[in-house]
């Protein structure tokens, strides 16, 4: 036998051993961290990592059973969702290079409901704040008339409403054009595979759309809020659209009509906070528009918080832009693992910050 244990327990966070599957720093089951598992399983428990040297030491025959038995839990997901093995490499050419930073966003989206249950009101209090809801039975004796900041012991019965997310994609003609140079696309599809895998499971937390702009049209919809991709082969799916279109659409240019669209709209959202994030490969001058045509634009509704991400540039025109746009309202960067890094000071500014 070659020790090899698949099973799964109540994943209750456990680090070491060799017993249930989910685990982190430990041997010989799915899990993070640890050594001679058949394939990585995150269940969402902070990673204890062990060292190279201690990874290194299984012995051959567990190494062969665990390679066996990840490919035939590999095979078996691929059924499953009906994805080729070519579908499934196309897939992690995406998703590989941000597997730290698909963890990182996970955390990012479960401590957002920490913090939100943080700020909550815990109602019928003896003391703390008068609530205004309460004056008739405070004026009748009533002694439970108050409110305090606090985490209610039932967070399920204090459930805010989730936050709005809209990802604003650029898809203009430009992305495809100039990603032999700077691979702008190819980083855009790593971010929204980071973004869709990172989000998976928060949709009680953070709702999520996707729409994407381009020289075609303003408006083009990827992922709607109310349906999130549910597996990698609707993702890829979502990818491999936003690629093609790239690819075939006409050439122009409609970052701020798309701007305003998703704004007006992500204003109509019922949410507790509403966020548009636009990317973009900063291919502006091109089309005569001005830097302040695109503030006027992220500064049209008070109630949503507007972001620019420029994942391309040519020449220093994505800086030039980002000086002249709302402070902390812009971002440039040209490597994909920044941008968990953007979102938490995005995330920081708007949803935590209340």
């Amino acid at each position: 036998s070659s020790g090899i244990n698949a099973e799964y327990g109540d994943n209750t966070p456990h680090v070491g051993g060799n017993t249930w599957a989910g685990g982190t720093g430990g041997r010989d089951t799915a899990g993070l961290g640890g050594k001679g598992g058949p394939y990585r399983l995150d269940a969402g428990h902070n990673v204890h990592q062990l060292s190279d040297e201690e990874k290194a030491d299984v012995p051959e025959e567990v190494q062969r059973a665990a390679r066996e038995m990840g490919r035939k839990a590999f095979e078996k997901r691929l059924e499953e969702i009906r994805m080729s093995k070519h579908d499934a490499e196309r897939y992690n050419s995406f998703v590989d290079g941000v597997r730290q930073q698909i963890s990182s966003l996970k955390q990012l989206a479960a401590g957002l409901e920490a913090k939100q249950g943080d700020r909550s009101w815990i109602r019928n209090q003896t003391d703390g704040e008068l609530d205004d809801a309460k004056l008739v039975e405070g004026l009748t004796g009533e002694r439970s008339v108050y409110k305090r900041r606090g985490t209610p012991r039932d967070k399920s019965a204090n459930m805010t409403k989730p936050k709005h997310l809209t990802m604003l994609v650029d898809v203009s003609g430009s992305m495809y054009r100039f990603s032999g140079l700077d691979k702008r696309l190819q980083r855009q599809l790593e971010v929204m595979a980071m973004v869709m895998e990172g989000l998976h499971g928060s949709e009680g937390r953070v709702r999520y759309e996707v729409v994407g702009h381009s020289g075609e049209s303003p408006h083009i919809p990827f992922v709607g809020q109310d349906l999130p991709p549910a597996d990698e082969k609707q993702r890829l799916r979502v990818l491999e659209e936003m690629h093609a279109h790239s690819q075939f659409c006409w050439s122009g240019d409609n970052t701020v009509t798309a701007l305003r669209k998703a704004i007006s709209h992500a204003a109509t959202v019922d949410a507790d906070d509403r966020i548009v994030i636009a990317f973009s490969d900063a291919n502006l001058d091109r089309y005569f528009i001005k830097p302040s045509t695109i503030a006027n634009a992220m500064q049209n509704e008070p109630n949503v918080a507007v972001f620019m991400i420029f994942i391309g540039s040519i020449g220093n025109e994505a800086e030039r832009l980002r000086k002249v746009l709302p402070a902390g309202k812009s971002f440039v960067t040209m490597d994909t693992k920044d941008i968990p890094n953007i979102l938490q000071q995005i995330f920081a500014s708007t949803m935590i910050g209340q």
